[in-house]
């Protein structure tokens, strides 16, 4: 019942969206449409990589524990790196949507 619930909220919900891009003449704002997809992606993109990567620095740990700063110290950087692209496109959308 929760899971019938919850599809049609979500079918609702993503059939309602593009009324809320509507500007001032009536007709769609593709910038601030496409703006919600492009950083859904982007999020999408960096949670993907930032599992692989603490699985990686996990797993190298394990096998090779005196490694171990010298992986932490990696995997924070590529962390680091990697939300870069999620702040990156976030800043973008905010200048294009303005």
């Amino acid at each position: 019942m929760r899971l019938k619930l919850f599809m049609l909220l979500a079918v609702l919900l993503i059939a309602a969206s593009p009324i809320y891009a509507a500007d001032g003449q009536g007709g769609t704002n593709w910038v601030a449409l496409t703006s919600g997809f492009s950083m859904a992606i982007a999020s999408a993109g960096c949670g993907i990589a930032q599992s692989k990567a603490v699985a990686s620095a996990c797993e190298g740990m394990a096998r090779n524990p005196g490694a171990a700063a010298a992986i932490r110290f990696a995997l924070i950087l590529g962390l680091v790196l990697i939300e870069s692209l999620a702040l990156y496109t976030l800043v973008i959308i905010i200048l294009q949507v303005k």
